[in-house]
């Protein structure tokens, strides 16, 4: 029991630093662009570099796990963080930069493949749902956290104010007029931590089920020919893609229509987004037990459209509450397209789950396609391509036919027509 609790909290900490690691790119985009004088453009392939990686490595990591086992997987996963880290800490440049973030990118992808099995073994799997849903709130909690020490660190280094401890450190290591580099030497230490922490930790024997393996045969070239298979691919695809494209872009958004400060109210911005995302996957897993998934997708993807639209043409201060807004309705995404894919093929999950995660690609795409296009137009007019994404999301609740519909406490009213 004991060693079981410690592999949960284990893997609690490895959502938080999978989510401390990924989401801090939203509000350093506006700093890289000005540091290496970057078109919009070519800031939209920092992402890219990034979440290409989950396209590359997510298959290919489920086999390496079924090989190599679990424990080493996980530690080659955050050395290759650590390298990334390292890299761009000790010689900051647009193209190290980009090789950094693919390396860390590819780390994360393996350890997403590890921990959801390792997760329900460790903890049991009667208690898998509920610390899956405590896992998605370190995991919202590191997001929420993470620009604030990017803030607290811009404002604190090489400020002439604070000469001792970490910042004093900091002042030595990183030149003065690329403060936000800070971040990545935090990053290479986390991620040195978590190799030495794990290990130290001793891993229980993890037996795959069936649906939880990744089959590159037979089953891979049955699910491929399946168009369901391919139609929530790419609501995975459009649902990263959707929440990447916002929140790599609401800083320099607020910063170019609205003089926000990106170190300071564009980080902030930024993290209620992620917090609020948390949030509403709490009112979300109230709401299923008693609506149709398909209807709350529906419903949340309307809200995070009328959001995304009053943040994109509202006023400063309406942009300002609209953008996290958008945050909290994109919450149920997520889980629910994952949910209505599963139940929607009757074998192969494990298969059909790397497939899915391939998705994530979606995160390099979109932002690289609003970069492009704001490179056309203007910055406003390339994030209305994120109304294609919703759009999509939302056409999801009508045409989605699972097998198996989520389980619903009936009132007692509905009981009484029966």
């Amino acid at each position: 029991m004991k060693s079981n609790t410690l592999i949960v909290v284990l893997i609690l900490l490895i959502f938080f630093v999978i989510s401390f690691l990924t989401n801090i790119l939203g509000p350093i985009i506006p700093d890289i662009i000005q540091s290496f004088h970057l078109s919009i453009g070519l800031a939209g392939f920092l992402p890219f570099a990034f979440f290409v990686a989950y396209g590359v490595m997510s298959i290919p990591s489920g086999i390496l796990v079924e090989k190599y086992r679990e424990k080493r997987v996980l530690i080659w996963a955050f050395l290759l963080a650590f390298a990334g880290a390292l890299l761009f800490a000790l010689v900051p440049g647009f193209r190290v930069s980009l090789l950094s973030l693919f390396l860390i990118g590819i780390g994360m992808a393996m350890l997403q493949v590890v921990i959801n099995p390792l997760l329900r073994v460790a903890g049991g799997e009667a208690n898998f749902a509920f610390n899956s849903v405590l896992a998605q709130l370190f995991f919202g909690g590191a997001s929420f956290l993470s620009p604030l020490l990017y803030s607290y660190l811009v404002q604190h280094v090489h400020s002439g104010t604070t000469d001792s401890g970490l910042i004093a450190l900091f002042n030595q290591l990183v030149p003065a007029d690329l403060k936000w580099v800070s971040l990545y030497w935090v990053f290479a230490v986390t991620a040195l931590l978590m190799v030495v922490i794990i290990w130290l930790v001793r891993f229980p024997e993890v037996a795959l089920n069936d649906d939880e393996r990744i089959d590159t045969g037979k089953a891979f070239s049955d699910l491929l020919g399946n168009r369901t298979v391919w139609l929530f691919f790419f609501g995975i695809f459009a649902y990263v893609g959707t929440e990447q494209g916002v929140a790599n872009w609401i800083s320099k958004f607020l910063q170019t229509y609205h003089n926000v400060d990106p170190a300071t109210t564009g980080a902030t911005v930024i993290s209620y987004f992620w917090g609020l995302l948390t949030v509403g996957c709490l009112l979300g897993l109230l709401l299923l037990k008693f609506l149709d998934s398909r209807l709350v997708l529906s419903l949340f993807t309307v809200g995070a459209i009328l959001s995304l639209g009053a943040g994109l043409f509202g006023s400063r201060e309406v942009a300002l509450y609209a953008f996290p807004a958008v945050g909290f309705f994109a919450s149920v995404m997520w889980s629910i397209v994952v949910s209505l894919g599963l139940n929607s093929v009757p074998h192969h999950h494990g298969t059909f789950s790397g497939i899915l995660c391939t998705g994530i690609a979606g995160g390099a795409i979109v932002p690289l396609v609003i970069g492009g296009l704001a490179e056309l137009t203007e910055l406003r007019t390339a994030m209305l391509f994120l109304f294609l994404t919703l759009g999509y999301i939302f056409s999801i609740g009508i045409w989605a036919r699972p097998l198996v519909t989520n389980a619903r406490i009936r009132l007692k009213s509905e009981r009484v027509r029966e």
